[in-house]
């Protein structure tokens, strides 16, 4: 009887480990982000003496307008095709 090591089997690659993460700088963080679109969401609440006196709720959708524009241009060939 033959024993794999462990996290292996008998014949199967060891799983690789995971690649380093590259740096990446600030513009490319925000093109991406703003490229598929950011959904933020809180609440802030102002307290005094034990009494809420301001509460602020929140839901902020961050998208650029070009992928908006390119994701409708999608939508509508989609409807072309199908129809």
């Amino acid at each position: 009887m033959t024993v794999a090591p462990s996290g292996t089997a008998a014949g199967v690659a060891p799983r690789q480990q995971p690649r380093d993460l590259a740096p990446v700088s600030l513009v490319d963080l925000l093109d991406r982000l703003l490229g598929t679109g950011v959904v933020l969401a809180g609440d802030v609440v102002v307290t005094l003496a034990g009494v809420d006196l301001v509460e602020i709720r929140l839901h902020l959708l961050i998208t650029s307008v070009r992928a908006e524009m390119e994701r409708e241009r999608e939508r509508e060939r989609e409807r072309g095709r199908q129809g």
